[in-house]
């Protein structure tokens, strides 16, 4: 059975950091892979938000979005252009009917976004927004949410100040890392050199620590946040 799989991220390229991996497998299953950049990407870099300053530039990070997601096999890339690491001016409210508008668009049954405790303020927000929208109601499709690591958010939040990520769900990614490489690739505005944790050599990196924690060569980490099991998934002797 193929799955229909959204992904919700605050800004181009941390869709490929936290699950380009997973994205390429899911899509060599045959699933349906939905990713959904929230905020813009850029902006945040100038004393005020001046988007049209930013026009050629941002124009450029929804390209790459996009070649990202055909390196993947996304089945659609989506950017919504909410203000750059500025998401705290808006009300949550606002980012939660957003994401409730992709669900009840997609209909996934997996969903994937980030984790709570990074030191980005989008980060924590995008988490807060998925999981009210994707809240176990009656009759609701998500069955499986899921929280990713994102390299120079992730790691940079100091003990104590947040909840710590603590992985119980890896993705052997041995088949698809070098497609996670060249999808990060595709954006090459956002790539830094070595030794920044978002420099492609750190992700390798990272991606054959956790393979090796597991007994892969390379794989992706993730918080299970939650998994509903359907009844009509059991066995008809269960």
């Amino acid at each position: 059975m193929t799955n229909t799989v959204l992904v919700v991220v605050a800004h181009p390229d941390d869709e490929v950091l936290g699950c380009g991996g997973a994205i390429a497998r899911h899509a060599d299953a045959g699933d349906g892979v939905h990713v959904a950049i929230l905020a813009e990407g850029l902006t945040s870099r100038g004393a005020r938000r001046v988007r049209g300053a930013y026009q050629s530039e941002l124009n450029e990070l929804q390209t790459a979005a996009q070649a990202a997601g055909a390196i993947l096999g996304a089945a659609s890339v989506e950017c919504f252009g909410l203000p750059d690491n500025r998401l705290d001016s808006m009300d949550l409210l606002d980012i939660v009917k957003t994401v409730e508008d992709l669900i009840e668009r997609h209909q996934p049954s997996i969903v994937y976004t980030h984790h709570i405790g990074d030191v980005n303020v989008d980060h924590q927000l995008i988490h807060r927004a998925v999981y009210t929208a994707a809240r176990p109601t009656p009759g609701h499709c998500v069955e499986r949410l899921m929280a990713f690591e994102t390299v120079s958010s992730t790691e940079w939040s100091p003990p104590g100040s947040a909840s710590p990520f603590l992985p119980n769900w890896f993705v052997d990614i041995g088949t698809t890392l070098e497609r996670k490489l060249a999808a990060l690739a595709a954006y090459e505005t956002e790539i830094r050199a070595w030794p920044h944790p978002r420099s492609s050599r750190a992700v390798e990196a990272l991606a054959r620590w956790r393979g090796a924690s597991v007994g892969a060569s390379a794989a992706e980490a993730f918080m299970l946040l939650r998994h509903v099991e359907r009844t009509a998934q059991f066995s008809s002797g269960l």
